[in-house]
């Protein structure tokens, strides 16, 4: 189906989101090795890979795109490409995350990624104008929190250098549950005391006890979140807070962390009254655009094409974009709603 209303992802990853062709070329030219022989025996792999027993299984897909992206023009590069792909698949308006600290390993700083990464925004939506991009910095989980704690204290400084000039906000992402979650708490404080708008990855592989951790760190956005379903009363609590959830059906799939479509707990959460968004999570790796999510919400998980409009609503609203431009896309959404057919 054509979906015409405006389109808008709120949960994809810059380094799952790449042209596999782009980062094979970058590999042969950096002599970074690969789990591969050929281009199309990286293919496969990355096919297998998306089909993972589990989510730390399905990171280590991430290892060779990361590997590639450790300079300024390839970093650039994949942004500009990313960016140019979403356009032509007539997104309004996406925030893309990645981890600053990640892309480190040949010298470059935290803040020189960012730069990195804002040069080939710049560069694309000068030469795709229809949409808009906001950039998101991800702190990490890698292991035990004082293993990276720097890191991410340097991660919440360079999002607020660059906060409003391209940067809209921070995530906090990585394999969950090695620690619990609410050691992570001082950090959320840093960013509340500096007023930056953030989410936080929770509720995936791990039960609702992370989005109950995320909830009491004041983000207003949970990255994933669906195990929130088996406790009513917390779902109660994040509809009365206006919490949404960036819901990303086909990643939640392959990482086994839902069993199927038909069984992912989003409709239910949707007719509940909780702000349900619906996002790629990573592209190239799942596979998938923000269409074909469209189609397994309609086809498999039970929404109506209004129900894909007013998800897309609650995405303007939960958005870190500026406020006049929330407007305007909610008037376009709302002229799209399809009256019910006698």
């Amino acid at each position: 189906m054509k979906y015409d209303f405006p389109k808008l992802d709120l949960h994809l990853h810059l380094d799952g989101s790449f042209r596999i062709e782009t980062v094979w070329e970058l590999a042969q030219q950096q002599n970074v090795q690969m789990p591969a022989q050929t281009l199309e025996d990286y293919k496969q792999f990355l096919y297998d890979c998306s089909n993972a027993e589990s989510v730390n299984e399905y990171l280590k897909m991430f290892d060779a795109p990361i590997a590639v992206m450790q300079d300024k023009a390839s970093l650039s590069r994949v942004a500009y490409e990313l960016i140019e792909d979403l356009a032509k698949q007539g997104l309004a308006y996406a925030e893309i995350r990645f981890a600053p600290q990640l892309h480190t390993v040949k010298g470059m700083s935290q803040a020189e990624a960012v730069e990195a990464v804002l040069d080939g925004r710049e560069r694309a939506l000068a030469d795709y104008p229809q949409i808009r991009i906001g950039i998101l910095t991800c702190m990490m989980s890698v292991g035990m929190p004082d293993v990276n704690w720097k890191q991410n204290e340097e991660t919440i400084e360079v999002c607020r250098q660059y906060l409003g000039k391209g940067v809209v906000g921070i995530d906090f992402a990585g394999a969950e549950g090695i620690v619990p979650l609410k050691e992570y708490k001082a950090l959320f404080d840093k960013i509340n005391e500096y007023g930056i708008p953030a989410t936080c990855h929770a509720g995936d592989s791990q039960d609702w006890h992370t989005v109950e951790d995320a909830m009491s760190f004041g983000v207003t956005r949970i990255g994933h979140g669906h195990h929130i379903y088996e406790n009513p009363a917390l779902c109660r609590e994040a509809i009365e807070r206006g919490i949404t959830l960036e819901i990303c059906p086909t990643s939640n799939i392959q990482c086994k962390t839902r069993s199927s479509y038909p069984f992912h707990p989003a409709k239910n959460l949707f007719a509940s009254g909780m702000e349900i968004t619906i996002n790629t999570d990573n592209m190239t790796l799942a596979r998938t655009t923000l269409d074909m999510e469209y189609d397994h919400c309609l086809k498999e998980m039970g929404f109506e094409y209004n129900d894909l409009i007013l998800m897309n609503m609650n995405s303007v609203m939960a958005s870190f974009m500026k406020e006049e431009e929330k407007t305007e896309l909610l008037q376009k959404l709302v002229s799209c709603l399809k009256e019910d057919e006698e």
